[in-house]
């Protein structure tokens, strides 16, 4: 297209209809190249057909076509960054490229057969990093594992993934492989890549000895293996998190990673380096795919710096991280930004009346421009200068120009309360399936409260739409998986016979494209009368108006009314990361207001705080009040001795509910709504 148009300047004339026809030619090849039979494939070395037309014609390319690209480009700027000793310790793109490959002639003379599995499990850290592009190179699959992972939902991916080499973390991590290691078959190799091996096993290596490994495999090999890789094979796996039964591979192709990596970043707003080198903080789980697109894939394509945060960002290292490293581009998941609001609410709690009243005026006029184009132009200015400006820099966000939030729906309060610190949170909408992202916003594609629109080469549809005009995602593109490893009949469940990818979630479009998120099909409560109810609007309502409320839980599927299960605001512990039994301030203040002492969860659950559970029910009656019809009122409600957590099952690793983990967990209080 580029040659055609120059011919065209050259020669002085219009070659419109010429260029066309060159291009529908470049596409029909394209087409030609990838076109096996199916969309899908349920088999790791199986091939599909690339959705390529004419709103998505680039070329498909693989992984290591995407870095070598980046390395003519970026080889010199840095690319990874970790602490050691206290300081920052920094490769090159180049550096990162040729360690890529000693890895890959590693796992290749460990015997990484093709399209078997290199499972990771640890922290994010440049080894993870390496370790994944390395597994790509020779020619196998990259598996993340969540480090929380049991040792029995570790042998289900490992043994699910033909895993044939395991890099782990450090020794707690090891533990859990020795466990079950005689019972997987293709596991030839772990290597350790933090700890030292604190007792020899045959196959076990350090990151040091492994790296030697490969000396006599030569360039020529690799490169082979490298050559002979297409952008329709499958090269990452993505477990989902099992929240609703086993949890399945989700197999993502070479064109599925380089694709996304360029589309959909760019519509996010993220810059490429010969524009502004972004830098951001990789403390996510890089299992998750969100955070596996955006710190790792996305970083080679565009030459960005990554950071890596200490294994105890969660725990309340991550800020002291950014304010270190002042990223250009933040995200979080929806937990991780209500901590943060949640953190700023306490202090605000303990600080003196004109401190309060400093910050409530100046988060009021930025939610005002930002909501209603406030006119108060100065003012914003001033209160920004004065107070906002300051916590964002203590934030370590003072230099961040976008701000991210995915994986889960981010409810309204979090959304205008950051709006008020002059932060706009960019909604980003998608699944494992979507290879992450599948609608995005971004600082020129924003409308409040809405995850954006998919960007150029990208559909979403709705089906089944009710009179709300609410209906079933689907989406289409070249960010649409491959299929689920080893679970034919589950493919085909997902993809209807065009080939559309059904997500169970429900939304609505606005007449601009704009999509909204209001529900899960599976969530979708049906009572007992035959009425669907989605909770999650139920859930925010009770949660934004009693700030003492941490989670709240709508249950009634099959019932003649609904309930609710209620956790209260508390510390957590710094250690575990795990609820305490101490109320936040922000709930010790509510408490106050409420006419009660109380300062544990305890003291209000054991007695059942008069003061508090009338406050409670006073709250719950104001959302009744605002009920479509009675079905959606809350009729009972109970709340909890603790938190929901990782730890206590209540909660997946990126922080989302587990209904029906709950629900078991739960189960006598749940009988106890609805005896007769």
């Amino acid at each position: 297209m580029r040659e055609s148009s120059w011919r065209s300047r050259r020669e002085g004339r219009s070659s419109g209809t010429q260029s066309h026809g060159i291009f529908q030619l470049q596409i029909a090849l394209t087409m030609v190249l990838y076109l096996p039979e199916s969309l899908w494939t349920s088999f790791a070395d199986g091939r599909v057909r690339l959705r390529i037309d004419n709103s998505c014609p680039q070329t498909p390319i693989t992984v290591h076509q995407m870095f070598k690209e980046s390395l003519e480009k970026y080889g010199s700027l840095n690319a990874l960054a970790s602490k050691r000793n206290g300081k920052w310790e920094k490769i090159t793109f180049s550096e990162y490229y040729c360690l890529c490959r000693k890895v890959a002639k590693s796992f290749l003379k460990l015997g990484l057969e093709r399209f078997h599995s290199v499972a990771i499990l640890g922290f994010n850290s440049p080894e993870w990093f390496i370790s994944a592009v390395g597994a790509v190179f020779a020619g196998g699959i990259v598996t993340g594992i969540y480090a929380t992972n049991s040792p029995e939902a570790c042998y289900y991916m490992v043994h699910d993934s033909k895993t044939d080499i395991m890099v782990v973390e450090n020794q707690k991590q090891l533990d859990k492989i020795m466990q079950i290691w005689n019972r997987l078959p293709h596991l030839k190799a772990v290597v350790l890549y933090k700890d030292s091996i604190a007792e020899r096993h045959p196959n076990l290596y350090t990151m040091e000895e492994f790296l030697e490994l490969g000396g006599d495999v030569s360039d020529s090999t690799l490169d082979d293996i490298i050559n002979s890789q297409k952008p329709n094979q499958c090269c990452v796996l993505i477990y989902t998190s099992g929240t609703t039964g086993k949890p399945k591979g989700a197999m993502l192709s070479h064109d599925n990673i380089t694709w996304t990596s360029a589309h959909c970043s760019r519509a996010g707003g993220m810059q490429p380096a010969e524009v502004q080198q972004e830098s951001i903080v990789s403390y996510l789980p890089l299992s998750h795919v969100a955070a596996q697109m955006y710190d790792l894939w996305t970083g080679i394509k565009w030459g960005e710096q990554v950071y890596f945060a200490e294994p105890d960002a969660l725990k309340g290292s991550l800020i002291n991280t950014l304010k270190e490293v002042q990223p250009t581009s933040h995200m979080g998941v929806p937990r991780v930004w209500e901590k943060i609001m949640e953190k700023l609410q306490d202090a605000s709690a303990q600080s003196g009346f004109m401190k309060k009243k400093m910050l409530s005026w100046a988060m009021s006029l930025s939610l005002e421009r930002h909501l209603m184009g406030s006119n108060r132009y100065l003012w914003t200015r001033l209160a920004d200068y004065l107070v906002l400006a300051k916590i964002r820099n203590a934030l370590g966000l003072s230099s961040c120009q976008k701000h991210f939030c995915g994986a889960a729906p981010l409810n309204r309060e979090t959304l205008d309360f950051f709006l008020g610190l002059n932060i706009t949170l960019y909604e980003a909408y998608g699944m494992s399936e979507t290879t992450g992202p599948h609608c995005l916003s971004g600082p020129c594609v924003y409308r409040q409260h809405s995850c954006g629109k998919p960007p150029p080469g990208c559909r979403v549809k709705l089906v089944d739409k009710d009179a709300e005009g609410n209906g079933e995602i689907c989406f289409w593109g070249r960010t649409v998986f491959m299929g689920y490893l080893n679970m034919e009949d589950r493919t085909k469940e997902t993809f209807d016979e065009e080939g559309w990818l059904h997500s169970g979630d429900l939304g609505k479009l606005d007449k601009d494209g704009f999509l909204y998120v209001t529900g899960r099909i599976k969530d979708l409560i049906i009572t007992a009368g035959g009425e669907n109810v989605p909770p999650i609007p139920i859930e925010d309502a009770v949660k934004k108006e009693l700030p003492i409320v941490s989670n709240a839980m709508v249950i009634g599927d099959k019932k003649k009314f609904l309930s609710m299960f209620l956790t209260l605001k508390s510390v957590l512990d710094p250690d575990t990361s795990d609820p305490t039994d101490i109320l936040t301030e922000q709930a010790r203040d509510f408490c106050q207001r409420s006419g009660s002492k109380a300062t544990r969860v305890s003291e209000i659950v054991a007695t059942r705080d008069q003061a508090i559970y009338r406050a409670i029910q006073e709250g719950i009656d104001r959302v009744n009040s605002t009920a479509t019809n009675r079905v959606h009122c809350i009729h009972k409600w109970i709340v909890l001795p603790r938190d929901f957590s990782i730890a206590g099952g209540e909660l997946g690793p990126t922080m989302k509910l587990k209904r029906l983990a709950v629900l078991e967990k739960y189960r006598n209080e749940v009988d106890s709504f609805y005896k007769e």
